[in-house]
């Protein structure tokens, strides 16, 4: 995503979960760190996985999609959470899979800002896109066989 107007529009997108949107804004501008919390379950669930097997999953799904969903990573590369539809956490059942759904809240940073810890890796586009649970899975399946044969990986 490039462009005030961009980050405008993906800013709009994540504070409508917000109890109060204002509130949210005034945070992040205000925040040094230049996150919020925001609830999960209303818009979006979040799936977490491990880093080594997050990176070769989102390499795996930018090559099924145009352009995936919102992908976070935090600090130290130890975790990415991809952004799937409400209800997917419930459902959910994977071995080192967490995730964040109805009840739980993210960290989340500023679209198109640096911070010092949490980082998108695929922007929010604004207009509510995210990753297909089906595609995730599929990826994520692809990324862990090819680990499991040695391929990818490395600098993860």
């Amino acid at each position: 995503m490039t462009g005030s107007g961009a980050a405008k529009t993906a800013v709009e997108w994540l504070v409508s979960v917000a109890p109060d949107p204002d509130a949210c804004r005034w945070e992040w501008e205000r925040n040094p760190l230049g996150i919020a919390l925001l609830p999960a379950g209303r818009r979006w669930d979040v799936l977490i996985l491990p880093g080594e097997l997050g990176y070769p999953t989102l390499d795996v799904l930018t090559r099924l999609v145009d352009r995936p969903g919102p992908v976070l990573a935090d600090f130290g590369e130890a975790r990415m959470g991809f952004f799937v539809p409400p209800g997917t956490a419930s459902r959910w059942l994977g071995t080192g899979v967490r995730s964040a759904g109805r009840g739980t809240w993210i960290v989340v940073p500023y679209p198109g800002r640096t911070t010092g810890g949490v980082r998108w890796l695929v922007t929010p586009d604004g207009s509510g896109t995210l990753n297909d649970a089906a595609l995730l899975e599929l990826a994520m399946h692809e990324a862990a066989g090819g680990l499991a044969r040695g391929e990818g990986g490395e600098g993860y």
